[in-house]
């Protein structure tokens, strides 16, 4: 794998932003494997609204998206009421995110977002464009990478150095189970726990352990008056998914 984004098929494009995209497509194409199956993805001829890529074996959807400079905390993305539709339906695709180095044109990072990672609660709406702009009043809106578990961020490369693809499937399959919970909220409290076993940065935690995040909890869900009793109903959820393996009573670890 070639981690420059160089081509002369970009030389034929004046814009910046044109020769960048042709670029990065190009690369991906090149590069870039299904990471639900593994086969070579392809590129959609007629500018699909709604994705970039996709593969022919096990039929996922992938959008691209690419920014110079440093990964951040947000992504800039397309109409904010579209985004929303999309999360409550069967088109919302998967999402790729590339990351170069605007003097090198090497690429830092590269990294998919399963599409059942993405919930309303990750997507911030923009403010409307102002009534002298062209498309005044249209509300864009950001992806909010940091609000992400880690394990939605499956990474082919991290700063640089490239991750191998048993990972990368293996890290795939992990989180899979999810694409059963159709039901946002549902999702929504389980990412949520997800990304409070995140916050501990350890691989062995206990009950305890979680309670301590009731408080940021009760925040995200006020309608509930039961949270400790939810952590351990979501905790069970995600051992019999396999993603955590109970160790002793009110004990965990990380599979």
């Amino acid at each position: 794998m070639n981690l420059n984004l160089y081509s002369v098929i970009a030389n034929n494009y004046n814009s910046n932003s044109q020769k960048i995209r042709v670029l990065t497509e190009h690369w991906v194409n090149e590069y870039i494997y299904c990471p639900s199956c593994g086969n070579n993805i392809s590129e959609y001829e007629n500018n699909k609204p709604v994705a970039d890529f996709y593969c022919s074996r096990c039929k996922e959807d992938y959008e691209l998206k690419s920014k110079k400079g440093n990964m951040g905390k947000k992504i800039v993305d397309g109409a904010y009421s579209t985004m929303i539709e999309r999360l409550q339906s069967d088109s919302n695709p998967n999402f790729f995110f590339l990351n170069y180095d605007k003097n090198s044109l090497d690429v830092t990072n590269f990294i998919v977002i399963p599409k059942h990672f993405f919930i309303p609660a990750i997507i911030e709406k923009r403010k409307p464009l102002s009534l002298t702009a062209k498309r005044a009043g249209w509300v864009g809106c950001y992806i909010l990478l940091d609000t992400i578990p880690e394990s939605g961020k499956i990474f082919y490369i991290r700063n640089g150095e490239k991750e191998s693809k048993n990972k990368i499937l293996d890290d795939w399959n992990k989180t899979s189970f999810l694409k059963q919970s159709t039901n946002l909220e549902s999702k929504g409290w389980l990412l949520d726990i997800i990304k409070c076993i995140d916050k501990l940065n350890k691989n062995d935690f206990t009950l305890s352990d979680i309670y301590k995040f009731e408080k940021y909890l009760k925040l995200k869900h006020p309608e509930n008056n039961n949270i400790q009793a939810k952590i351990r109903q979501q905790l069970q959820v995600l051992r019999d998914k396999n993603y955590l393996k109970f160790v002793s009573r009110g004990k965990y670890k990380l599979k």
